[in-house]
Parts: C-alpha cells; sequence; structure tokens
C-alpha cells in the first residue's frame, strides 16, 4: 500500500476524536507517572470531558445535522446516464453471507443507487473503492450486491483502485465528462463528495443516503452518538484539508 497513504491515515486518527482522546489520556498518565499532578489532572479531565461532549446526543445531532442538511433526498426524475455510488467498506469473511459483508454505509449506497436505476431507464451504475485490508474491492462487494438484486452486468462499472473521494472522482471524470449524472453517497459525506466532483469541473446531482441525524429523546452519553460525532468530524477535517490543498 502507497506509503503516503498510511501515514495520512495515521495522523488522522490522532487528531479524530478516539486517537485524540487517547492522546490526551496519554499524556495524563505519563504526567501522574513522573507526578507532575497538576499536568496529569488537565489532561485527564479534557480526555474525560471530550469523551462525555462527543458522546452527548444534542452535540453529535448538532454535528451531523450541519452536514446532512446541506443537501435534499433526490428526486428520481433527472435527464441522466450514469449513477455512481461511492465506496463504504466490508469485509471478506467466507462465514457471513453477502448482506452482511458490506458496511452499512456501503449497503445504504448501493440501495440507493439500485432505487435510481430502477426510477431511470437507460441508466448505468458506477461503483467505485479500493480493498482495504481484504483481497476484494469494495467496488466489486457493492456490485456483487447490485447483481444478486437483480441488476445487468452490462450496466455496472468497477473500478477498485481508488482509496478515497479524489481518487473516485478523477476516474468518474473519464466517463461522464461534463454531464450530469447522479452522485450517491453517506449524507454526512455529501458535502466533500460534491465539492471533490465539482472542482474536476464535473456536475453531480446529489443523492444523499445513511442519514444519522435522530430524533433526540434522551441526553444521556452513547456509543452511537460518540460514532455519529466522529463521522462528522471526520468529515471537518476533510473538508478543511481539501479546502488547504486547493
Amino acid at each position: 500500500m502507497d506509503i503516503g497513504f498510511i501515514i495520512k491515515k495515521t495522523i488522522t486518527f490522532f487528531v479524530e476524536p478516539l486517537g485524540f482522546i487517547l492522546l490526551l489520556s496519554s499524556f495524563g498518565l505519563y504526567f501522574l507517572f513522573i507526578n507532575k499532578t497538576k499536568y496529569a489532572k488537565i489532561f485527564l479531565s479534557l480526555s474525560f470531558s471530550f469523551l462525555v461532549l462527543l458522546s452527548y446526543p444534542p452535540f453529535s445531532n448538532f454535528l451531523v445535522e450541519k452536514l446532512e442538511n446541506q443537501y435534499k433526498k433526490y428526486q428520481y426524475n433527472e435527464d441522466i446516464k450514469y449513477i455512481h455510488v461511492l465506496g463504504g467498506g466490508h469485509n471478506n469473511d467466507t462465514s457471513q453471507p453477502l448482506s452482511s459483508k458490506l458496511g452499512d454505509a456501503s449497503t445504504k449506497r448501493v440501495l440507493e443507487g439500485i432505487i435510481i436505476y430502477k426510477n431511470i431507464p437507460g441508466t448505468k451504475l458506477i461503483f467505485t473503492g479500493y480493498e482495504g485490508n481484504t483481497n476484494i474491492s469494495t467496488a466489486q462487494m457493492n456490485a456483487n450486491l447490485a447483481i444478486a438484486l437483480g441488476i445487468p452486468e452490462k450496466d455496472i462499472i468497477i473500478n477498485g483502485l481508488p482509496k478515497d473521494t479524489y481518487e473516485e472522482a478523477e476516474f468518474s471524470k473519464h466517463i461522464v465528462k461534463d454531464k450530469k449524472f447522479a452522485l450517491v453517497t453517506s449524507a454526512t459525506h455529501m458535502p466533500r463528495a460534491m465539492m471533490m466532483f465539482k472542482s474536476k469541473g464535473m456536475n453531480p446531482i446529489s443523492a444523499p443516503t445513511y442519514f444519522k441525524k435522530k430524533d433526540i429523546y434522551k441526553h444521556l452519553p452513547s456509543t452511537s452518538s460518540f460514532e455519529n460525532s466522529r463521522m462528522a468530524i471526520h468529515e471537518y477535517l476533510g473538508i478543511l484539508w481539501a479546502k488547504l490543498r486547493g
């Protein structure tokens, strides 16, 4: 795997919630070990405060909502020829059925792509996404699900090489050029994806799915709220990094 990609992923881990909290906790334990009680209290208090805040449903909902509200659901009436479904993670455990091998994001994205395909005759599905730590690409896994649900192989285009949204946009550009097409990805990821594709002179029509915003009935911290916060912060950092790169 590209060493630059590995370095980027490592840095990303430590600036995102879990890695950042572990880093703060490590500093706190280090200062505690060398009897610097004042600094230990500061870092351990910060790590605990961040953990509670990011796990707090109203706060995670706020982070997610700012991303998901930017694009409405697809209307299924556009004059398009291509539907690009971005990769969203998978595993290759042979003891599991296909429906369980795809991550939640991948499954929702594929289903939305199929719904658009069924509503607009003459379209083709584009699946992208690399293999990660498995021996089969996310693109191929997503295509396998589409085929299992009745989509003919002749209407599917697969590229299992792109490792991120930027590379997915580069590949799609060669196919759709400047024509309108449906771009399917998670609602939290849609703002960054649209920015990436438009920066290449393309004309994507947003088709967000896998919305994470939820009605809040409780205010106790939860792991699902922490994960939503992590997902949202990942996107904010991605948008910032993309803007810094120009």
